[in-house]
C-alpha cells in the first residue's frame, strides 16, 4: 500500500519506520530544504522517501497527518484531490486548537469534504508505535468516525505493526472523547511521572 505520512516528528518517523517494516511504500510528506528532524529521519529510512506534502499525498492511497493540529490548516489544502483516499488524523488538540474547529479530524473533513477520515494512532507514545510489545504480548489501538471502511483499514494497519486489536470508540462524535483519552496516557506518562514505557490494554472477563 503507498502510504503518506504527513510530519516527520517522534510519531511520523515511528510509524514510518513501522509500516516500511510491514512492506507498506511510505513517502514523507515535507516542506524543502528538509528540517533538521527530517534530516535525523532521512538517515533512517532514506532521503529517497521525501517528497513535497502535494506529491507525497498524489502518490499515496492513505495519508496520515502527524503534525500539530494548528499546522495541519495549513498544510490540508495541499493534499489536493483526496476524494480516493484514506486520512487518518494522528493528532491531538490538547495544548493548542485549529481554530475555528475543535480538532484536526473536525477540520480535515470540514476542508476535503471527505468522508474517509478516522482518528487513530494518537493514543500512546511514539515509543510504544516503534515497540509495541510488553512481554511479549501487543498492547492496543483505538480509532474513532464515521467511515467504517476508514476504520477497518486503521485496524489493519494497527495490527500489521504490531498492536494486538484496534478498538472502535464510535463515530465523529467519539473523536473529541479519544483524545481525551490520549490525555490520560500524557497525565499517566508524563505529568504524574510513571514514565512513557506504559500502555493501555483491554482486558476481558
Amino acid at each position: 500500500m503507498n502510504i503518506a505520512i504527513i510530519g516527520t516528528g517522534n510519531v511520523g518517523g515511528a510509524l514510518a519506520q513501522q509500516l516500511l517494516k510491514a512492506g507498506h511504500s511510505v513517502l514523507m510528506g515535507v516542506r524543502f530544504p528538509l528540517s533538521e528532524k527530517s534530516l535525523k529521519l532521512a538517515a533512517k529510512i532514506g532521503e529517497d522517501r521525501f517528497a513535497a506534502v502535494e506529491n507525497a499525498a498524489k502518490q499515496s492511497e492513505v495519508i496520515i497527518i502527524t503534525t500539530p493540529p494548528d499546522a495541519a490548516l495549513a498544510l490540508i489544502p495541499q493534499l489536493g484531490d483526496v476524494s480516493n483516499k484514506t486520512i487518518i488524523d494522528a493528532t491531538n488538540s490538547i495544548r493548542v486548537k485549529p481554530e475555528p474547529y475543535p480538532t484536526a479530524f473536525h477540520a480535515i473533513k470540514a476542508i476535503t469534504k471527505s468522508e474517509q477520515v478516522v482518528k487513530c494512532f494518537n493514543t500512546t507514545g511514539f515509543e510504544n508505535m516503534l515497540n509495541p510489545v510488553y512481554n511479549g504480548e501487543g498492547i492496543d489501538m483505538f480509532c474513532a468516525g464515521n467511515s467504517k471502511e476508514a476504520k477497518q483499514l486503521a485496524e489493519k494497519l494497527s495490527k500489521e505493526i504490531g498492536f494486538a486489536a484496534c478498538y472502535d470508540f464510535g463515530g465523529d462524535d467519539k473523536v473529541e472523547l479519544l483524545e481525551k483519552f490520549a490525555l490520560s496516557w500524557i497525565n499517566l506518562a508524563i505529568m504524574q511521572g510513571l514514565g512513557r514505557n506504559l500502555a493501555f490494554k483491554v482486558v476481558k472477563r
